[in-house]
């Protein structure tokens, strides 16, 4: 059976200055809303990867970095993988097998509050096929369920592992919204990953490109509110960042230019709304979280523009940076 692993919030791991330091990299995978990003902001400490109730935002690898005196741990965050419909569904695939590869360690997150289903199984049965790279089972969510049901699940996926012919390196159940076992989570990866210096310096939280968090963050509030109509039919992209001339030193001012593509002429008037008014909530709204991010007061621009069936079009892909 897999180590189920819980520890009381206050005993310490032991310190010896014997160890060595590790340093490598974890991606968490795992169904839809199954908590990756939640629990990838809640081990680095800050808000890095996008957190929405929508599934496929993180389409980017966005890099969470977790620094601690004996190891360092980056966190890849790759997309969902799903059965793929159109032309972006399977690049986005191929990426996801091609760094389940190169990672050190996968954690596999699975919500507490839901029964194992096909989607699960589905992305287990490829984790099957990762022979070398060991798997974590992160029971999810905790804070939403009593003893009894975790339990169950606990047993479930440990079932799950041996019916597919691997055994979980761990089992841990954590909560990132009550912060319960998210450090342990931490102590338990660290030994797996190789030994060796430090990959990045000590203030980075995140080595995404500023500009594709800007558009992420752009577009998460974009969503906001149309997620129904409108699921995965935006992209953004950042056109350019220039500081204001003519500021003095002490009052900086960064102009932004970005587009927010959609796939449909009659997509514009969702995404506007009346009289301008949701474009430019989506504007003030994410405008002070990348004001928030980079530290400096921020111009942001704003337009809308039609790509046609831009999921379909690998050149539209190219540029829209997938």
């Amino acid at each position: 059976m897999g180590r189920m692993s819980v520890r009381s919030q206050s005993s310490e791991p032991s310190e010896s200055s014997e160890t060595a330091h590790r340093a490598g990299f974890a991606c968490f995978v795992g169904r839809p809303n199954a908590g990756k990003s939640t629990l990838t902001n809640a081990l680095v400490g800050q808000k890095v990867a996008i957190t929405a109730n929508q599934p496929q935002t993180t389409r980017h690898t966005v890099r969470g970095i977790v620094h601690r005196p004996d190891a360092q741990l980056i966190l890849v965050d790759t997309p969902g993988l799903h059965k793929p419909r159109t032309l972006l569904g399977e690049r986005l695939n191929d990426i996801v097998r091609t760094t389940w590869a190169e990672v050190d360690v996968i954690g596999f997150c699975l919500p507490a509050n839901e029964k194992l289903g096909p989607g699960d199984r589905f992305i287990a049965k490829e984790l099957a096929a990762i022979k070398k790279t060991p798997k974590i089972a992160i029971v999810t969510k905790t804070d939403l369920v009593d003893g009894k049901t975790l339990a169950e699940q606990l047993i479930a996926i440990d079932q799950l592992g041996r019916e597919l012919g691997f055994e979980w390196a761990e089992i841990v159940p954590v909560s990132a919204v009550a912060d319960t076992q998210v450090g342990l989570l931490a102590d338990l990866i660290v030994p797996l990953l190789p030994e060796g210096p430090a990959l990045y310096p000590e203030g980075d939280l995140t080595d995404e490109p500023e500009q594709v968090m800007i558009a992420e963050l752009i577009r998460e509030a974009a969503l906001e509110g149309v997620r129904d109509e409108l699921p995965h039919s935006i992209a953004v992209v950042v056109e350019e960042m220039l500081p204001r001339e003519d500021r003095p030193a002490d009052r900086p001012l960064l102009d932004i230019h970005a587009f927010v593509y959609i796939e449909r002429p009659s997509q514009k008037g969702i995404i506007i709304g009346p009289k301008g008014k949701r474009l430019k909530e989506v504007g003030i709204k994410s405008r002070k979280q990348i004001e928030a991010l980079l530290g400096t007061p921020v111009f942001l621009d704003l337009h809308v523009k039609v790509a046609k069936d831009w999921q379909r079009d690998p050149r539209q892909l190219r540029k829209l940076g997938f």
